[in-house]
């Protein structure tokens, strides 16, 4: 305890090492703080849409005579809120829609044509509190641990304070822990204020701590083999700096490059064409075409499946679907590609401190490709509920009443 306290007192007169500390200090409140505005405002974009939804769907009906048109006109929300440690790693929210509102139509189409908010972000990652504990915190270890054999040795103090202390641990080990600790709290400190602010459960926030840690742990280890090398401090500085880049950068960038080269992947603008396709190329086919396919799939209808009129809303509504399941097998191949390629990004970030820190907050955070996959899921849930519900309007023809709509399915996000 002695040597702690001393090397605590040493390192406050280190204005480098204050430096570090406070800038990392500084990047981790940025980065907490850009994360909770971030969440606040997909909250409050979901909580105003949630209630002009209500109102838009109310007014469409409204001016509606029939099923049919009842059904085109309404619009439904579709949402996958943030949860209370998305702040901390926003994922693949940034480059995957956690927003829809889709009609009765078809839906693959619906889901595929939204833009990414900002694809940039896939590319260089945004500056989040997972980006920052894994790839800038370890770079500020460096340079807080990089000289303390170094430098002494440069002083030409080195020798002696092995000599006096007996042992080299009683020397390396105090001072090493004093700035890890100072390093690890600077970094850690704002995320547990904006865990608390944004009421993360404990379990989570220990986990995503312990990440921390033990990704620290793991370069502080790096740096303590290097610094027991014979060279100058400048070298050390210099073979860890490569070491970082090496890991936290190329290697996450390698990796991925081959991850999509060796997996494939369709585009999701080829199933919106797929599907767009398969709709339009219906207006010219003979009914039956639509409808065979369609009563195979709902066989409940087939009593109520005849088309004798130019244009009915069931056969409206039929080949809407048919498009969509010309498109399913396209849409499994995405999926299964998307999960496929995140299992081997999986794998490929055990070579990566930086890679397997992020990973682990996403996953934490339910920000990951599967929590997005998830949510894709629901809304063709809810989908088919919407289908459930119009079909016996839209096959059995009861007199039209639009109270009826009071008893729509409402969208549940996942919990």
């Amino acid at each position: 305890m002695t040597g702690m306290l001393r090397e605590a007192r040493f390192m406050l007169r280190d204005r480098g090492a204050l430096l570090w500390i406070a800038l990392a200090l500084l990047l981790s409140a940025a980065a907490t703080g850009f994360g909770i505005a971030e969440v606040r405002e997909q909250r409050a974009t979901i909580a105003t849409l949630l209630e002009e939804d209500a109102k838009d769907r109310a007014n469409a009906i409204a001016g509606q005579q029939d099923w049919g048109g009842a059904a085109y006109a309404a619009f439904h929300l579709t949402y996958a809120p943030p949860s209370n440690l998305a702040f901390a790693a926003l994922g693949q929210r940034d480059t995957a829609p956690w927003l829809h509102r889709v009609r009765m139509l078809a839906l693959e189409g619906q889901i595929h044509e939204a833009d990414t908010r900002n694809a940039d972000f896939g590319l260089i990652g945004r500056f989040d509190f997972a980006f920052m504990a894994a790839t800038l915190a370890p770079l500020l270890l460096i340079l807080l641990l990089h000289d303390l054999r170094g430098a002494e040795r440069v002083a030409g103090r080195h020798d002696l304070l092995v000599a006096t202390a007996g042992a080299p641990a009683r020397v390396w080990l105090p001072r090493a822990l004093v700035r890890f600790g100072g390093l690890a709290l600077a970094v850690l400190l704002p995320f547990w204020i904006g865990a608390g602010i944004e009421g993360s459960a404990l379990p989570k926030v220990l986990g995503a701590s312990a990440l921390v840690i033990g990704a620290l742990l793991v370069w502080w280890l790096l740096i303590a083999l290097a610094g027991r090398v014979n060279a100058a401090p400048s070298m050390v500085l210099t073979t860890l700096v490569g070491i970082w880049i090496a890991l936290a950068l190329l290697v996450p960038a390698i990796a991925r490059a081959a991850i999509e080269a060796r997996i494939a992947v369709p585009d999701g603008a080829q199933i919106l064409m797929l599907q767009r396709e398969a709709v339009n190329d219906a207006w010219d086919k003979p009914k039956v075409a639509t409808m065979t396919p369609f009563l195979a799939r709902h066989p409940e209808w087939q009593a109520w499946g005849k088309v004798d009129k130019p244009f009915e809303w069931k056969w409206y509504y039929a080949f809407q679907q048919v498009g969509d399941m010309q498109a399913e097998p396209v849409v499994t191949a995405w999926r299964e590609g998307r999960l496929a390629r995140d299992r081997a990004a999986g794998m490929a970030a055990l070579l990566s401190p930086a890679s397997l820190v992020e990973r682990g907050f996403e996953q934490l955070a339910e920000t990951d490709t599967q929590a997005m996959i998830a949510y894709e899921d629901r809304v063709r849930e809810y989908h088919a509920e919407l289908r459930a519900f119009h079909y016996p309007l839209l096959f059995r023809n009861p007199a039209y009443d639009p109270l009826v709509f009071g008893n729509l399915p409402r969208y549940q996000p996942l919990p």
